[in-house]
């Protein structure tokens, strides 16, 4: 019986670390901000960071959007919001995703 399990786990950490290589490889070329929506326009958003400085991000052609964990537009975001922004390490003015909390108190890693 033993035998027959052991070669079934095998695979499936095999099948998770492959899986999961693609997502550690994104962290690393990436960055994230934290803080407070300030105020957005058609492809642009300002947020405030944790300590109250001021940035603004232009969202990417192949950005996403995400409200509460669900797919969303640009506009449907609000000032006042807790928001997460992801950029590129090498340009932070690029928004390649945007999280932002309305009813959730936190984002989900």
């Amino acid at each position: 019986m033993t035998y027959r399990v052991l070669p079934l786990l095998l695979v499936a950490l095999a099948l998770i670390a492959f899986v999961g290589a693609p997502a550690l490889a994104e962290d690393k070329n990436n960055e994230t901000h934290e803080g407070k929506i300030v105020s957005v326009t058609a492809d642009k958003i300002v947020m405030t960071d944790t300590a109250g400085k001021e940035h603004s991000h232009t969202l990417a052609a192949n950005g996403k959007v995400m409200c509460d964990g669900r797919a969303c537009k640009l506009e449907d975001l609000k000032a006042g919001q807790k928001v997460r922004v992801t950029t590129p390490k090498n340009d932070l003015k690029t928004a390649v995703k945007i999280e932002a909390l309305d009813k959730n108190t936190d984002f989900g890693k």
